[in-house]
């Protein structure tokens, strides 16, 4: 005899179904946010400890290799030096690149600039070129409120892939510098700099009273920078010598924080949360910490996550301890 479900069996087995299928959505959503980016961290800051943090990130270039660092301003700012860093540089065999800067000085001019470089070291260990020397190229940024394109300097398409490598500091408007700064304000052309630090008002006049704009207007860069290269860039920050000022100060203050390490991944939100974690829980951290505050610097990364680039969560490697395991 045929039996007939009644309307509360009918609801209660659709209710079930329905809770099961949400349930293993919430499960995956669950399993998807649980993965958090990798930073790997040495306290080694040496070239052997610069080159052993890259390979951990597993990365594999493909064409060209683009190392993207800060040159400093003279005379006497705290730049990577050479002898650091060059075992990296020949180890992805990459060029060092870099662009003018939006303010007078040294590297404002591209002959100039070239000059500091080479004063600075840079040519003798690798080919050196400002991305900007003959003008801009615009990439897409997509899902900001200021920016739906980053000027990038013209020979930004020239290679496959990007090495950043940043000197974590701290920084006069951005509040600190690190791997985000260095992808969008670093990798701007002169001008595409001008459009960053205006919050998309302009390209050709500096408004500084437009502090969040700012702030903003870096992690859409970056992330614009970021979603045109794809899995080929990647990001190391080296945290020695850590002042209040950026290497665009030729005469910075003089560090307060010990050197603390070398840190390495493919997120560079989580890289730069990864590195302020740390200066929070360092000796002498006080005036950082002070211009971090006083310039808002955490809306940056606040921002980035609000428009879906990085993750301020992560999971922190050492690589030292597994060496040692």
């Amino acid at each position: 005899m045929r039996k007939t479900l009644s309307l509360l069996t009918v609801l209660c087995l659709v209710f079930g179904v329905f809770a099961a299928g949400t349930a293993g959505a919430d499960e995956a959503t669950k399993s998807e946010k649980d993965e958090k980016p990798i930073v790997y961290f040495t306290d080694d800051i040496s070239p052997e400890g610069l080159v052993a943090i890259y390979k951990a990130l597993n990365w594999n270039p493909v064409g060209p290799v683009a190392v993207k660092l800060s040159t400093g301003e003279p005379p006497n700012s705290n730049y990577l030096r050479p002898e650091l860093i060059a075992d990296l540089v020949h180890l992805v065999d990459g060029t060092i690149v870099e662009c003018n800067t939006a303010y007078a000085g040294y590297r404002s001019a591209t002959a100039e600039h070239y000059q500091v470089a080479e004063d600075h070291g840079y040519t003798d260990i690798a080919d050196f070129q400002i991305l900007d020397e003959y003008g801009s190229v615009e990439i897409p940024v997509t899902g900001g409120t200021h920016l739906t394109g980053d000027l990038v300097g013209a020979h930004f398409t020239d290679y496959g892939s990007y090495l950043v490598l940043s000197h974590f500091k701290g920084h006069a408007m951005a509040g600190y510098g690190g791997a985000i700064k260095n992808a969008s304000i670093g990798l701007a052309s002169a001008m595409g700099k001008v459009r960053i630090h205006s919050g998309g008002t302009s390209d050709t006049h500096w408004h500084d009273e437009l502090q969040l704009e700012f702030l903003e207007s870096m992690a859409e860069a970056a992330k614009g920078v970021c979603d045109y290269l794809g899995d080929q860039v990647v990001f190391i920050n080296v945290m020695n010598r850590i002042s209040i000022d950026c290497d665009c100060d030729g005469n910075p203050a003089e560090p307060d924080i010990h050197d603390i390490g070398i840190l390495a991944s493919a997120d560079p939100v989580a890289l730069d949360q990864a590195c302020l974690d740390l200066v929070w829980e360092a000796d002498g951290n006080e005036k950082l910490l002070w211009r971090i505050d006083d310039r808002q610097g955490l809306h940056t990364l606040d921002h980035a996550e609000e428009i879906g680039f990085g993750s301020r969560s992560y999971t922190l490697v050492d690589i030292g301890e597994n060496r040692a395991a």
